[in-house]
């Protein structure tokens, strides 16, 4: 079962793993008003804050939201003008019209959104933004590649299905989040983009997966080596950004 602690424990590395988002996601939210110096913004399971530090370089000022300790740690010495919250994003204390601009990249389905959509609700102001992101790693519509295949081998041997969070998660999370009326959508983006993987960097990768065992990460880090010793990935990455409705 996908342990949401489990990044907590890779809290040291797990910045240098995982990639960033695209660039063309930050510039949408740009034109959406969403990255405008003075704005109050809130980072949802903030992790090791690179959505934080996006937020911050436009000139926000940032309360990041993380139950991790380590995570928490982490972001408190990078970021020390942040305010962090050792909590999770359904029980932090958020003021009433206090948010301009919330953000959950690769957090939203971690929580439980029909407590969470209530509390934003009440705490982002009546122009306020809530951006969703996600980095989707693998991209269904590329033709199959042979590391992608090794993969899929390592996956389909395993005893029971597990939860599987990817592009499909998109319209999911969208009905999630709209379901109550209390949140609409503004725009929906995607991006798809690629990056050649070493086996050093596929190792850090996969082992940041939560629903990974160590010893299906060392698998696919073999398969690189085996493969000429580095792989082209395809991704995609989605952004939904919503408002509230009063």
């Amino acid at each position: 079962m996908a342990d949401p602690m489990h990044f907590d424990r890779l809290a040291s590395g797990y910045d240098d793993a995982r990639p960033p988002y695209p660039a063309a996601l930050w510039a949408r939210a740009a034109e959406l008003g969403a990255l405008r110096p003075g704005l109050r913004g809130l980072d949802l399971g903030a992790g090791s804050g690179q959505a934080t530090r996006v937020l911050l370089a436009a000139g926000l000022t940032v309360t990041a939201v993380e139950p991790g300790p380590h995570l928490a740690a982490e972001l408190r010495r990078r970021h020390p003008e942040v305010e962090v919250l050792q909590t999770t994003a359904e029980a932090a204390p958020l003021p009433a019209g206090g948010v301009d601009v919330a953000v959950a990249a690769t957090s939203i389905h971690w929580m439980d959104t029909t407590v969470l959509v209530p509390r934003l609700h009440r705490a982002l102001a009546p122009d306020g933004l809530l951006l969703v992101l996600r980095n989707v790693f693998g991209d269904e519509d590329v033709p199959v590649t042979p590391f992608r295949e090794r993969v899929a081998e390592v996956v389909a041997r395993r005893a029971a299905p597990r939860a599987r969070h990817g592009l499909q998660d998109l319209a999911r999370t969208e009905t999630d989040l709209t379901a109550s009326g209390l949140l609409t959508t503004v725009s929906v983006d995607e991006v798809r983009w690629s990056v050649d993987l070493d086996a050093r960097r596929v190792r850090a990768l996969f082992a940041t997966f939560s629903d990974w065992t160590p010893a299906e990460v060392e698998e696919v880090a073999d398969a690189v080596e085996v493969l000429g010793g580095s792989v082209t990935e395809h991704y995609r990455s989605w952004m939904l950004t919503l408002r509230p409705i009063h």
